[in-house]
């Protein structure tokens, strides 16, 4: 079952959307590690051939849709959350704050981070970052574009994915990314936003 990272959340059928809210149900009762196929099967009342109808290739197959879908939900939210702003500012600032919000407010995420730690950075680093990076592009950078050249605007939202990620993982003394008004200083101080809408 390929999906593209840019498709939305709404591509994946009831049937298949409820294997992968039980596939994260079973990550949440066993870990990543050692939740089974069987153990999804079990939680969802579906046959192990349904399910790998659905998803050939299993457990790994699972892991990646629901990445897919949790990728495609988040960015979704950032744009509901992005929708009205009237300046490249304000696009930005409304962004880092929605998206740093939404990943301090994961309880889900929380739990991994907590329960299995190495695992869940490795999707936010080495395995995931540039998944990540190629998403948020896909959907935000159209956005700055209408500011800014796209060149431009895909390497903004390059550097503003990094910097949420990694403010998130590790606050930062100085600036609170769920703050408005300390993004907007941000912004201004270390990406001089108001020049980059001059070019």
């Amino acid at each position: 079952m390929a999906r593209s990272s840019t498709n939305t959340a709404a591509a994946f059928s009831a049937l298949e959307s409820r294997v992968l809210d039980c596939t994260k149900l079973a990550i949440e009762k066993w870990g990543v590690s050692r939740f089974t196929v069987s153990d999804v099967c079990d939680l969802a009342e579906v046959s192990r051939a349904t399910l790998y109808r659905m998803f050939p290739g299993g457990k790994e197959v699972l892991l990646e849709a629901l990445h897919v879908r949790s990728l495609d939900e988040f960015f979704t939210t950032l744009l509901d959350r992005a929708a009205g702003a009237d300046s490249l500012e304000n696009l930005l600032v409304r962004c880092v704050v929605s998206a740093t919000t939404e990943l301090r407010n994961d309880q889900h995420l929380a739990m991994m981070l907590a329960t299995e730690p190495g695992t869940t950075l490795v999707q936010f680093t080495i395995d995931g970052l540039s998944r990540i990076v190629r998403v948020a592009s896909a959907y935000l950078a159209p956005l700055a574009a209408q500011y800014i050249p796209k060149r431009e605007a895909d390497a903004l939202v390059e550097v503003l994915a990094r910097l949420v990620i990694s403010y998130f993982l590790t606050p930062s003394d100085h600036f609170d990314f769920t703050d408005e008004a300390s993004v907007a200083k941000f912004l201004n101080t270390h990406i001089n936003i108001h020049e980059l809408t001059k070019k």
